[in-house]
């Protein structure tokens, strides 16, 4: 697979909510970085923090996405359904570095306030 390919399976993943699958494409050191929060270090991390997001609902929608070698960028809107019954829409710019047909690092950028803000 390509690294886009990666990527979008990869979304394809949180969009069925198929964690299994959302983590296994990523390497056991992963490095995720949602911007405006603490960074994360390794698959556990990461894991732990994806499984309890408590959502009952995901959709990414890929607005463009563009690659250049081993590193693919996407502009997507995230949309949830929170158990809580909220609804939220953030728009996300992501960064993921493709090592050995693994995610290595993925880094998103977002407006922390938009999401707080739709969750209140």
């Amino acid at each position: 697979m390509t690294p886009t390919e990666i990527v979008e399976h990869f979304i394809d993943a949180w969009n069925q909510m198929d964690w299994d699958r959302v983590m296994s494409l990523m390497s056991e050191d992963v490095v995720y970085h949602n911007i405006p929060m603490e960074k994360l270090e390794g698959k556990a991390a990461a894991e732990a923090f994806i499984r309890g997001m408590q959502a009952d609902a995901v959709d990414w929608v890929t607005l463009n996405i563009a690659a250049n070698g081993n590193v693919v960028l996407t502009e997507r809107l995230d949309k949830f359904k929170m158990s809580s019954g909220k609804d939220v829409a953030v728009p996300v710019m992501g960064t993921f570095e493709i090592r050995d047909q693994k995610i290595i690092a993925w880094r998103d950028y977002f407006d922390l306030n938009t999401f707080v803000s739709q969750m209140a």
